[in-house]
């Protein structure tokens, strides 16, 4: 018997993994092409990047189930972005659901064409049926067509302190604790310090963040800080800018924090927090729901900041900082 004939001819399983291994380098190479061309944060990347993954494996493979093989192609190829892509945790976790949504999408049709015609030549065919869809989808934020990107969100909140309390305890340094909010326990930026007092105008705020640590193999953590500027102080209102920010540009555009305050009946303060910003990822009807949602719990994350009063010592010379910086 000769060598040639003593070798196993490649298992379906072996070449199901081959096929899937060559659609995630395809994958991978398509995601240097969209980086090198600025597209990375658009829909062509967040919605194109899965559903081409999906309609290779619906169309190249012939496996038992066309849905599991392609969330499996995802998961691989969520597990394989961190480290060769140079991606965040936090990207990842946001982006996964729409992947496997897409995955999904594509390929249950397939799946269910299958069964009812019992083989698989009519079901390849079922792969394209929401192709048109997912091609407008992708259009999105390549200069097509784009969803509205500004918003703001408000968080109003009553504090146990008066208005002069309040007004001495937004001049001070805040105290920065861990966040409660579920949805702010997904490792996003945390603040740690902050530099700078006063409410005048010109007045200004440096807060550093934890180090960004990505998943990119050989990277290293890099410092965050954002710097905040005010231009508005009238009595009850103080309008914080952002000016420079390394934090959650990735994320978003924060472009300002407002805070507005009035006594109520009972002698105590009623604040209201409002961001201002804009959304910077595609597809808007996945990312803009979810960055809305996260603003408004950093929203109520500063009102619970400056919810306690600061001591008599600091909130003294923080009062005199917020009269004399300009």
């Amino acid at each position: 018997m000769t060598e040639t004939s003593k070798r196993k001819p490649m298992t379906r399983a072996r070449r199901q993994l081959v096929g899937v291994l060559v659609v995630l380098f395809a994958a991978m190479l398509l995601y240097k092409l969209l980086h090198a061309k600025g597209l990375e944060q658009t829909a062509l990347f967040y919605v194109g990047l899965p559903a081409f993954i999906a309609l290779s494996v619906a169309i190249g493979a012939r496996p038992k189930s066309v849905t599991g093989t392609a969330l499996a192609a995802v998961t691989i190829g969520l597990a394989l972005a961190g480290p060769l892509l140079d991606e965040g945790i936090v990207c990842l976790i946001m982006a996964a659901p729409l992947f496997y949504l897409l995955a999904v999408i594509i390929a249950a049709p397939v799946d269910l064409a299958r069964r009812r015609a019992h083989h698989s030549k009519g079901g390849r065919a079922h792969a394209f049926v929401t192709v048109p869809l997912i091609a407008l989808l992708t259009l999105e934020g390549t200069g097509a067509y784009q969803l509205p990107r500004d918003g703001a969100v408000s968080v109003t909140r009553t504090v146990a302190m008066s208005p002069a309390q309040f007004e001495r305890t937004l001049a001070s340094p805040p105290h920065f604790a861990a966040p409660k909010p579920v949805f702010l326990q997904i490792p996003f930026p945390r603040p740690q310090q902050s530099e700078g007092t006063g409410l005048g105008v010109g007045a200004h705020r440096v807060i550093a963040f934890n180090p960004h640590r990505s998943l990119g193999i050989g990277s290293h953590p890099t410092p965050r800080s954002m710097r905040l500027v005010i231009t508005t102080h009238t009595p009850g209102h103080v309008r914080f800018a952002v000016t420079h920010d390394t934090t959650l540009a990735r994320w978003l555009d924060l472009r300002s924090a407002e805070v507005t305050w009035q006594p109520t009946p009972t002698g105590q303060t009623e604040a209201t927090w409002t961001l201002h910003y804009r959304r910077t990822f595609d597809p808007g009807w996945y990312f803009g729901p979810i960055q809305k949602y996260g603003m408004e719990q950093a929203a109520a994350y500063l009102s619970d900041t400056f919810a306690h009063p600061t001591a008599p010592d600091t909130t003294s010379s923080a009062a005199r900082a917020g009269t004399s910086t300009r």
